[in-house]
């Protein structure tokens, strides 16, 4: 087992290793900008180092400065938590480089998910499937118009680099083609150095449900079942739940043993997310994230599964310690994304929590880095907590949720918190009547929405 690991993050997801960290007898070190000299995973790490100012690129986004921090404090592994360094292929090489250990996939798979063109080819030949789409790299106005007629129309333009929605255009007629090619592209050479544009077909009431797995490096690979995140605002999730309310037993199954046994194909190691959308029954790749995600939390909730702690012991080099037969899937539970941000308008609210109370009781939790005092700084994700509720039933976990979101308090920042009391009391919610559009038409009838 590692003697000490660097968590090159920040927020709730770098005090999350920290704690699976302590528990395992692993010593931390937090790397920290400017900014979060107050953070909690820097007050609580055993070592912190600054990398650097505020600004990502200069500090959490900054290689040379954490590769450093983790040499002169003697690190040996580092771990990148999501987002910032976690699924750049070229990081993870230069960690390996260094005799350091990346917690995290291989680096050729790591490039290969991040490209999706690349993606879509690779988990096609293991038998994954693919939402139809265009051959590769649309390149041309002409190949565009003559892939789109082909796949039939309503089409979306996605960007093969980055994700978050942008590089991303619908195309609903012939007539919108042009136009939506020239933007997608233009929008991911600005976000991504990269203006590669791909077609897939556009479903028009799908589920986004993806499976999670966790492989280690003796050949074992396990699936541990599926999660609905469907409840989207601007492609960014905002609830996700575990199990999805719509699949049966047999599809769970089915879908789940054709990721695993794909991903055993793939010779891959360590956590990763498949993601589909889920439409009539049919399942359809949209791409892997070779990380933690956000939601991960409600997997552990109904397996009983640290996957943080499983993730940490295979990078090491440990087996799995358990098998797919010890998988079994209790209760629901349920995640909001709590950001501060005005409930309405969704603008960033920045500045200092002069008061907090984190909610509490039977199967609930709630995954953050915040404390009274703390002041949220304004270059960074504004999601500040995870409220994750489980219980035996989904009637069960969605009164709890209610409760919990009851019992949280605030003050000095705006949150999301007003939309969630709103959100779980709406009847096609509470009935598991949702699609990926449904929440943005519900936030326009509910005059949510800017």
């Amino acid at each position: 087992m590692f003697k000490k690991v660097l968590i090159a993050n920040r927020g709730e997801i770098a005090l999350r290793i920290h704690r699976a960290c302590k528990e395992m007898g692993v010593a931390t070190v937090a790397v920290h900008s400017t900014a979060d000299t107050s953070a909690m995973h820097v007050r609580l790490a055993d070592e912190s180092v600054c990398v650097g100012p505020p600004a990502p690129k200069d500090s959490y986004l900054n290689i040379p400065a954490i590769i450093s921090a983790a040499e002169i404090t003697g690190a040996d592994a580092i771990h990148p938590g999501y987002g910032f360094l976690s699924e750049n292929a070229r990081f993870a090489e230069i960690v390996e480089a260094h005799n350091i250990t990346f917690i995290g996939p291989k680096a050729d798979h790591i490039r290969v998910m991040g490209d999706k063109i690349a993606a879509k080819t690779a988990v096609g030949t293991v038998g994954i499937p693919l939402v139809p789409g265009s051959d590769g790299e649309i390149r041309s106005l002409a190949e565009a118009r003559a892939a789109a007629q082909e796949i039939g129309y309503p089409v979306l333009v996605k960007a093969a680099s980055g994700g978050g929605g942008r590089g991303m255009k619908l195309a609903r007629t012939a007539a919108d083609i042009d136009e939506a090619i020239t933007t997608a592209k233009a929008e991911s050479k600005a976000a991504f150095g990269d203006d590669a544009v791909y077609l897939e077909k556009y479903l028009t009431t799908p589920r986004h449900i993806e499976v999670q797995i966790i492989a280690d490096s003796h050949g074992n690979v396990v699936q541990l079942g599926e999660r609905d995140c469907s409840l989207q605002r601007r492609h960014q999730k905002v609830l996700e739940e575990a199990l999805c309310p719509v699949l049966t037993d047999e599809t769970r199954a089915k879908i789940g043993e054709t990721v695993r046994r794909a991903i055993e194909k793939l010779g891959y190691l360590g956590v990763g997310t498949i993601e589909f959308l889920y439409e009539n029954d049919e399942f359809y790749f949209i791409e892997m994230n070779t990380r933690l995600q956000v939601e991960h939390p409600i997997t552990e909730q109904v397996t009983d599964i640290d996957l943080v702690r499983e993730q940490i012991r295979v990078a090491a080099g440990a087996a799995l310690s358990f098998t797919q037969n010890d998988v079994k899937f209790k209760g629901h539970a349920i995640e909001c994304r709590i950001n501060a941000e005005n409930p309405k308008t969704f603008r960033p609210s920045p500045g200092e929590i002069t008061h907090f109370h984190a909610p509490g009781g039977p199967g609930v939790r709630f995954d953050s880095a915040i404390y009274t005092g703390y002041r949220i700084p304004p270059y960074y994700d504004s999601m500040i907590g995870k409220l994750i509720v489980w219980a035996d039933s989904r009637e069960l976990c969605i009164a709890r949720l209610k409760r919990a979101l009851a019992e949280m308090a605030f003050s000095g920042v705006e949150t999301t918190i007003p939309l969630f009391i709103d959100l779980v009391d709406d009847p096609e919610f509470c009935r598991g009547e949702y699609n990926i559009h449904w929440l943005e038409e519900w936030l326009a009838k509910k005059e949510w929405a800017e």
